[in-house]
């Protein structure tokens, strides 16, 4: 029996087990998937219970994304870019190999004939998931972002990382209160908690009126799955904007971890179902 589970806190809301085990039915694969909250002090004894109780593998989520990088032997480019890990292999002598599977989610929810080559991106926060954005966007030929964070000191060393990883890139920072203009992007990503469920779902990071000063092919993607709707997407499709919302981009990281732990990919539609029916 193949073991799996998710540690982060408070872990609540997570939609992580029913999407993972709709995986491993349509690979016809016999594993559990366990839900154990971890608060960051007791992560080391997690840690030890983790090998102990001999699991095959875990994922990730916040707080415990950065600390637990402390307990891997070795990290994929993606967790070492994004100074972040989600999801964990456990090998045959207990050491861990470590993986960001997020940036690959995030990408592959973006459908195909949307061609991001050489164009212009707009992020709205400097967290783990505007790294993993950023990671997406650049494996797309992306050749402009600009960064909108409340706190410009703060995201100055977020900022200078990016230069260093992505000279490719052109990257700007701007304060997210100041958005007035945002007719030179193609796309714009909201990677902050605005508009989630139970934060602030009644709120949105960008107001209407300047949400329109997109152009008219603009796509606007929210990494927020609940609601599926948030505000800023409702008023998106009211003005005509395609949008993408953060479910498909949580079930391709499920998929590339599932990938990661056996070498097979997992029924997408199985596990957005799954998705779908707990929400």
């Amino acid at each position: 029996m193949n073991k799996f589970g998710l540690i982060g806190y408070p872990l609540g809301h997570s939609l992580s087990a029913v999407i993972h085990k709709a995986g491993f039915e349509s690979l016809g694969i016999n594993a559990t998937y366990d839900i154990l909250e971890t608060p960051p002090e007791d992560l080391v004894d997690r840690v030890k219970f983790l090998k102990r109780e001999n699991y095959t593998g875990f994922n990730v989520t916040i707080p415990l994304k950065l600390p637990i990088s402390l307990f891997v032997q070795e990290v994929d480019k993606y967790a070492d870019i994004a100074g972040a890990v989600n999801t964990v292999k456990i090998n045959s002598d207990k050491t861990f190999s470590a993986f960001n599977t997020d940036a690959t989610g995030f990408k592959k929810a973006i459908p195909s004939d949307i061609n991001l080559a050489g164009k212009k991106a707009a992020i709205l926060g400097t967290g783990g998931a505007s790294r993993a954005a950023v990671l997406g966007l650049s494996d797309l030929g992306i050749s402009e972002i600009g960064v909108y964070t409340r706190n410009i000191p703060n995201a100055m060393d977020y900022m200078a990382y990016m230069r260093r990883k992505f000279p490719q890139i052109t990257f700007t920072s701007y304060q997210i209160d100041a958005v007035r203009d945002l007719s030179k992007y193609d796309i714009l990503v909201n990677t902050t908690p605005i508009g989630m469920q139970g934060v602030s779902a009644d709120m949105t990071p960008v107001e209407e009126n300047v949400l329109k000063t997109l152009p008219d092919w603009a796509v606007v993607y929210d990494v927020i799955y609940n609601p599926k709707k948030t505000i800023l997407l409702k008023n998106a499709e009211k003005l005509g904007y395609r949008t993408i919302n953060g479910l498909d981009m949580l079930v391709y990281q499920a998929i590339a971890a599932q990938e990661i732990w056996f070498g097979r990919t997992p029924n997408f539609n199985a596990m957005k179902i799954a998705a779908l029916e707990n929400l």
